[in-house]
């Protein structure tokens, strides 16, 4: 399922996306009667996409003809053929990040949004056109610094060494809200296929900014000062 003419009948300035669940439309009207209605901000244009997997459950059948109905009405789901699930978390990531760098390289910036998260979309966009904001190899949001590899086997997020052998973690922007510039999913994707997938998706892609030699930022700070719930 994929044919919004986001990125392909127009070039916007800022893409959003929101991962979301397949069942959960509550989230996707809640935002698209929000902060997803934006459109034209400070003379840029913005949209904003929902991104789901495959359904599952007895039910697979029913929220597939659902999905289909919504996005006749709606034209912004992309759909992927992936069981729709919290460990595939990372396989969603990469999934948008392939969709971007298929249609999207001529737009400038990507939210990646979680859809239980609010945006100030006139900050963002006023954050990401300041001089001072890097156009490319740019990637921010709350940074997690000397994240711990967790070993306790009961706990959700453990990884064994022979997974991740490292006791830190790559510095990471959080999953619920990152930004990035446009020329990163091709570069991601591209060094991906040296890097052990694991299951925790921002943590996957600080280890991938590592590989590339790229670092993410805090955001610039404006009078909206740094990563605060005025900007999401």
């Amino acid at each position: 399922m994929d044919d919004t003419p986001t990125c392909r009948t127009r070039s916007p300035f800022l893409v959003m996306m929101v991962p979301v669940s397949p069942s959960d439309v509550a989230a996707r009207d809640a935002i698209r009667k929000t902060w997803g209605s934006e459109t034209v901000v400070q003379g840029q244009v913005v949209g904003t996409l929902f991104l789901v997997g495959r359904p599952g459950g007895a039910d697979a059948d029913q929220q597939q003809e659902k999905l289909s109905q919504e996005n006749h009405q709606h034209h912004d789901l992309i759909q992927s053929d992936f069981q729709d699930s919290y460990r595939n978390l990372t396989i969603k990531t990469m999934v948008m990040l392939e969709w971007l760098a298929a249609h999207c390289t001529n737009a400038a910036y990507v939210l990646k949004i979680d859809s239980d998260m609010l945006v100030h979309v006139p900050n963002l966009v006023k954050l990401l056109l300041d001089p001072g904001t890097a156009k490319q190899n740019y990637m921010t949001g709350l940074v997690w610094w000397h994240s711990p590899v967790l070993r306790d086997p009961s706990n959700k997020f453990y990884l064994p060494t022979d997974i991740m052998a490292e006791p830190e973690y790559p510095p990471y922007p959080l999953g619920m809200g990152y930004v990035m510039s446009l020329d990163l999913p091709g570069k991601i994707l591209q060094v991906s296929t040296q890097i052990k997938p694991i299951f925790i998706e921002d943590a996957y892609l600080g280890m991938c900014l590592k590989l590339l030699g790229i670092s993410p930022t805090t955001p610039r700070k404006t009078p909206c000062s740094s990563w605060t719930p005025c900007i999401l």
